[in-house]
């Protein structure tokens, strides 16, 4: 995994973090009072607190007008790469399973029935 893999990973890891992404996601951009809002589990300063974690990891931008800041999830950042892992395992597990559903279904060659 790279670096990138394993912040959005730590990041992903917790459950409120998670929760502000998925409200990054429907809503767009969003201040952390309207995060706060959305997630409903903890206060302001706890989601700002979590946003800061997210931007470090890369997987949400801040983007400031006047003394407002704006926060979205970044489409380049480390999610993205997480995504990628991600997809290529799940591409490498239909492989496998369409592989063994493959094997399952053809006669066995090497099977004689004796009796």
């Amino acid at each position: 995994m790279t670096v990138n893999e394993n912040l959005a990973f730590d990041a992903l890891s917790d459950r409120v973090r998670r929760r502000i992404l998925a409200a990054l996601g429907d809503g767009g951009e969003l201040t952390a009072g309207q995060l706060a809002e959305r997630v409903g589990v903890v206060s302001r300063s706890t989601v700002s607190s979590h946003l800061r974690i997210l931007r470090t990891s890369g997987a949400v931008i801040e983007r400031r007008e006047g003394r407002h800041r704006y926060y979205s999830v970044d489409t380049e950042g480390s999610v993205r790469d997480a995504f990628r892992f991600l997809q290529g395992l799940l591409q490498d597990g239909v492989r496998l399973d369409s592989g063994a559903a493959a094997q399952a279904d053809s006669p066995d060659e090497f099977h004689h029935d004796t009796g």
